[in-house]
């Protein structure tokens, strides 16, 4: 009796600009993780024993960056070196690479030895649950998700509620949106504007980087 072997499904990768000159939306043709997981790794060692692509991304000496959602992996690079001449390398290589994984993150990343805030920031990487106090949180959540979550990952990033207080909403970026010379201006012309239209309590938007 021969033994069955797994069918490998060919994978496609399309590249598309962000807001952000230096990042790059990498799309597959298949969902990469499971719903609600969002990963994000600044440095190669966040990368080891979590994420073997993101590990191999880091291989190339232009990225600065990866950051891993739904069906698209975000990728930031040097300053130093063009798109035009790495978006193709990249596609490919990302393509050749899903072919043999059926495991993006293999496990939550690394947390780093931070004060407990910090911690429970970093834990973020993994499946995102909002802590969610009040009526008012779930209905900026609720806005967030329904208007503005759609269009940010459209953009190669990530938006997530931390916290309402003093008229204050604070929310995290991740992909793109970190460190885009236009995200405070979309934070504040969009993410602010509609918040203030649905919740008169909401005076103010900020936003925490990671």
């Amino acid at each position: 009796m021969e033994t069955e072997k797994q069918e490998i499904l060919p994978v496609t990768i399309y590249a598309e600009m962000t807001p952000n000159p230096n990042t790059m939306k990498f799309v597959a043709n298949r969902m990469l993780v499971p719903e609600g997981v969002v990963a994000e790794y600044n440095e190669k060692s966040e990368a080891e024993n979590s994420s073997s692509v993101a590990l191999a991304l880091f291989g190339f000496p232009f990225v600065k960056g990866v950051f891993i959602t739904r069906n698209f992996i975000t990728v930031t690079k040097t300053a130093s070196i063009e798109w035009e001449d790495i978006s193709y390398e990249l596609r490919i290589f990302l393509s050749d690479i899903l072919k043999k994984t059926t495991e993006v993150i293999s496990v939550t990343p690394q947390l780093k030895e931070n004060s407990l805030e910090e911690t429970v920031q970093q834990a973020e990487n993994s499946i995102v649950t909002p802590n969610i106090t009040s009526e008012l949180d779930q209905k900026i959540v609720d806005l967030l998700d329904e208007y503005v979550k759609p269009a940010v990952e459209n953009d190669g990033g990530a938006i997530h509620f931390k916290s309402f207080e003093d008229g204050i909403v604070t929310v995290i970026l991740k992909g793109s949106c970190s460190g885009c010379p236009s995200a405070t201006e979309t934070l504040k012309g969009g993410v602010e504007q509609l918040l203030k239209s649905y919740l008169k309590e909401v005076k103010e938007v900020v936003a925490e980087e990671l």
